[in-house]
């Protein structure tokens, strides 16, 4: 992991300013304020992993502020997911407040505002941050349990807590390709933690419509190769009208069905791209396999996705 901060570097009275910079460039733009900043020290590391990043950070004590003002600045429309490894925590965000120690996990949204406090002495968190639109939650969801100190002792949690300092310690082994991989890992641990405790504190079965959604989307997720594969085709096999179908998706989906199918697809396809596996295989035919007919079209849609066009995200 790439240290890019260290106080120790700097002038005393040049670290907290600097230290407000280093986080948002590398994170998210905050406040930063301190009850002591003559006595302030922090080091900070990242690991790139894709679309996702792993940071490792520690601080004596601080606040952190994202204000109403700071968003409308710069939102990238991120979700970060902490770990905190040692030290004490407190974040609010919109109504919901953690308290967090060791070994405990938090997430919030970039697009609210919230405030993090530090207690005395050194704390240290491991941060994992990707664009929002890469969890397949419906933010609303996500909000429940933004703010909200989520365990990384047992289950799910630990699994991810495991995962997140193991990338933390041994990332330089990794490749590039290795690394966008793994920020797909990272993506998915995520998402099965955070469906774990919403399910916990709401189980899906007991909504028919929430059944009949996770359904809709295992039957996507089974047809992507479908060229045909659209709306009425999903309506029709689960015989709902598309207006239902549509209801079904506002409720437990941020995108539509449409957008749902083409995000998946374009995922599908991103990870064939990187795949030894597939190294013999054209970009064309690699679309067609996750129902593109025309190569065209999959290279518009993956640069809108991606930012890159699928040869030279191909090439890493």
């Amino acid at each position: 992991m790439r240290t890019v901060f260290d106080s120790a570097a700097l002038a005393v009275p040049d670290r907290l300013e600097a230290w407000e910079s280093a986080t948002s460039a590398s994170l998210i733009p905050t406040e930063i304020g301190s009850p002591d900043p003559l006595a302030f020290t922090a080091r900070l590391g990242f690991a790139p992993l894709g679309e996702a990043q792993v940071t490792a950070m520690s601080y004596t004590s601080l606040s952190s502020r994202r204000s109403p003002r700071t968003i409308r600045i710069s939102d990238p429309e991120f979700y970060q997911v902490a770990l905190i490894r040692a030290g004490r925590q407190c974040i609010d965000q919109e109504g919901g407040r953690a308290v967090l120690g060791g070994g405990e996990f938090v997430i919030y949204d970039s697009s609210r505002p919230f405030e993090a406090v530090t207690g005395d002495g050194i704390s240290e968190s491991t941060i994992l941050q990707f664009p929002k639109r890469l969890l397949p939650l419906a933010p609303a969801q996500v909000a429940r349990l933004c703010a909200i100190p989520l365990p990384g002792d047992r289950g799910v949690g630990r699994l991810l807590a495991q995962f997140l300092v193991t990338v933390q310690d041994d990332h330089g082994d990794y490749t590039e390709r290795d690394a966008k991989r793994l920020g797909d890992t990272a993506v998915d641990l995520t998402t099965a933690m955070l469906a774990h405790h919403l399910e916990r504190d709401d189980p899906p079965l007991r909504s028919p419509s929430h059944l009949l959604y996770l359904q809709v989307v295992s039957f996507v997720e089974n047809n992507l190769h479908r060229p045909g594969l659209g709306p009425a085709t999903v309506a029709a096999a689960h015989r709902i009208s598309l207006r239902y179908l549509h209801r079904i998706f506002q409720q437990h989906h941020h995108v539509s069905v449409s957008a749902h199918i083409l995000q998946r697809r374009i995922e599908r396809a991103r990870r064939d791209l990187i795949d030894p596996r597939f190294a013999q295989h054209t970009v064309a035919s690699i679309a067609a396999r996750w129902g593109f007919e025309r190569p065209a079209d999959f290279s518009r849609a993956f640069r809108r996705h991606t930012g890159v066009p699928p040869h030279e995200y191909r090439r890493g």
